[in-house]
């Protein structure tokens, strides 16, 4: 349980300071592209652990490991781009994300924990365990698609 109060609160360490990082934008077009370029590498990854998991390229512990860690650090990148006026232009974003951003939010928080979860499972190496962990952050990427992206 301690664990999760650290990833929990990582994470919510991590939100409070994106609401102060926007200034890395100058224009909306420069924070879409941010974020599509970090959800094009998390795409990546989740790509590769899953069909590790399907069986479709051979399991590689050490592979996955370097995956997850990956994930777990990509998790936490793209929510500082969704800044003011990034609605507009070269954007799957759906309206929903600035009018329930708290939902929106909530379900960013969701994903970067389910990641560090995911990181923590694949230091074991056990296929088994990382399934498990693996399950739960894969569904938070798809749950938030299916309410915020178009």
């Amino acid at each position: 349980m301690k664990l999760k109060q650290i990833f929990l609160g990582a994470a919510l360490s991590t939100l409070a300071l994106s609401a102060t990082a926007n200034s890395a934008f100058e224009k909306p077009s420069d924070a879409i592209e941010y974020r599509q370029a970090a959800f094009s590498m998390i795409r990546v990854q989740i790509g590769d652990m899953g069909d590790m998991l399907k069986g479709k390229v051979p399991f590689d512990a050490e592979r996955f490991k370097h995956r997850a860690n990956n994930a777990a650090a990509l998790s936490k990148m793209p929510w500082e781009a969704f800044v003011a006026d990034s609605d507009k232009g070269e954007t799957s974003a759906l309206p929903a994300i600035w009018s329930d951003n708290e939902t929106f939010m909530k379900k960013a928080t969701a994903f970067q924990q389910y990641a560090d979860e995911l990181a923590v499972a694949a230091q074991t190496g056990d296929k088994k365990i990382i399934a498990k962990a693996f399950g739960p952050w894969a569904k938070g990427c798809k749950d938030c698609h299916s309410s915020f992206k178009d």
